[in-house]
């Protein structure tokens, strides 16, 4: 027979376990994309590969990708943007790490939708800078989705577009995030 103490000492220690593995989302199966719109030509590339962590109890977010992830709709495309652009063999991933600034005013445990800011450091082509967006948190049935649209200036990341082609691309690039996490277990 259980005692009602025991009964008690069980709960709690499920429920603590149950909020500690709650503390930590990810995934690996991100979605990022970038788009620049010029008169010459649309460029646009996919990143469904990106790697996402986000603690809610520290508001800590790191998100990382291999830029040859990059799917580009022409392989020529996706070979002058590894080879001669982003320079993928010297320089593989991109990276951001940050946190979430407004924590206390997102519900990780209510289903909603919440606004966001974010400071932190984007490496990009070995060049790291200081970033703040702003993007929603949505909490929906013990998932965690993070989306937010920026731009990236290309040669703020010492990315150099040659005077050939450099017509073909816009000053700044629409940097989009879409990704939906899941509670990390160990």
């Amino acid at each position: 027979m259980i005692s009602r103490l025991s009964l008690v000492f069980a709960l709690v220690v499920l429920i603590a376990t149950c909020s500690f593995s709650q503390d930590k989302y990810f995934t690996k199966k991100g979605h990022i994309w970038f788009f620049s719109h010029s008169p010459m030509e649309d460029i646009e590339a996919h990143n469904n590969e990106s790697a996402m962590v986000l603690d809610t109890k520290t508001g800590d977010l790191s998100v990382q990708l291999l830029m040859k992830s990059f799917k580009f709709q022409r392989a020529l495309m996706e070979e002058h943007f590894n080879e001669n652009y982003i320079e993928s063999s010297k320089y593989p991933k991109g990276e951001f790490k940050g946190k979430i600034k407004n924590l206390s005013e997102i519900n990780f445990v209510k289903n909603g939708t919440y606004k966001a800011t974010v400071d932190g450091n984007l490496t990009m082509h070995g060049v790291t800078k200081n970033i703040s967006e702003k993007g929603t948190i949505e909490v929906k049935d013990g998932k965690v989705s993070v989306k937010t649209k920026f731009s990236v200036v290309p040669k703020d990341y010492a990315i150099v577009i040659p005077d050939l082609v450099k017509d073909k691309f816009a000053k700044s690039m629409d940097v989009n995030i879409d990704v939906v996490m899941e509670v990390y277990k160990k």
